[in-house]
């Protein structure tokens, strides 16, 4: 079994052709849409906004209530949680809340320890709380991230240009009305907040040091700062004991990874490591 936690402004339907490949070897995939996502929009509120308080934890308890229906549907088969992005982060924190309920973890397209750049950005999202409110969106922050990240790409032919060299796949991203949206305040301050926990010491303790844990991401993916920020993340996890990290660099490959050019080969890395987990 894989359980899919898509990323930011995206949905758990774009990982159909994945779901497709993982279905010819002989997997099951699920995946649910996030708070604020795909077919998890309420009415009435912006797209993006996954909750008013406790956004994060809402998110990563919604993973376990599908891993709970997995395990009813399917007793006694492993499941394998896949996290792309900001899905990656959510996985991070259901090893430390709810790892006994996997048998290993998949992250795509990550990152580590924010440092100080990290207490930066929760100040910045809190001092945009106060200006815009919790359903508001902040021009600010959507500049130093999905804008920043496009720069490094320039001239750029689109404005998500940053995801992924196959640029059929980057126009489908730009057509779908439910990608690419702004996500609230709540839920950035929900994910910043976040970030600055999930690779600590006393957090990584707590995570089983023989889960098969598997970390790809391309050396152009500006989530992953090129590869520098998967590098600390890596280092965390050896520091802290863990001893079945497996990872892959992409060269030149950007953020989607299995939207890439490449991505038949990366498809192919990901099943022989799930194989191998089980």
């Amino acid at each position: 079994m894989v359980q899919v936690a898509h990323g930011m402004a995206e949905h758990g339907a774009r990982y159909g052709r994945l779901a497709a490949s993982l279905n010819a070897e002989g997997f099951a995939v699920y995946a649910n849409d996030h708070r604020g996502h795909g077919q998890s929009i309420s009415a009435g509120l912006p797209l993006g906004h996954m909750a008013d308080e406790n956004s994060w934890n809402k998110a990563v308890d919604d993973l376990d209530l599908l891993n709970g229906e997995i395990r009813r549907r399917h007793q006694g088969l492993p499941i394998i949680l896949l996290g792309h992005s900001m899905g990656s982060f959510l996985t991070q924190s259901y090893l430390n809340q709810y790892g006994d309920n996997i048998a290993a973890a998949a992250l795509s397209a990550s990152n580590g320890p924010p440092g100080l750049l990290g207490k930066i950005a929760q100040l910045i999202i809190r001092i945009e709380k106060l200006r815009f409110g919790k359903t508001g969106h902040s021009a600010l922050m959507s500049a130093m991230t999905f804008k920043a990240f496009n720069k490094a790409f320039k001239p750029n032919r689109t404005e998500f240009d940053w995801l992924s060299r196959d640029t059929e796949e980057v126009d489908q991203y730009v057509a779908d009305p439910l990608c690419g949206f702004e996500c609230s305040v709540a839920s950035w301050q929900g994910m910043l907040d976040a970030l600055t926990t999930l690779a600590t010491d006393q957090t990584l303790n707590k995570i089983d040091k023989t889960k098969p844990i598997y970390v790809i991401s391309g050396t152009k993916d500006p989530v992953g700062e090129n590869g520098k920020g998967v590098k600390r993340l890596l280092k965390a996890y050896e520091k802290n004991g863990l001893s079945k990290v497996t990872h892959q660099f992409y060269p030149e490959a950007r953020h989607e990874l299995f939207n890439e050019i490449n991505r038949d080969v990366i498809t192919h890395d990901f099943i022989t490591w799930l194989k191998s987990a089980i």
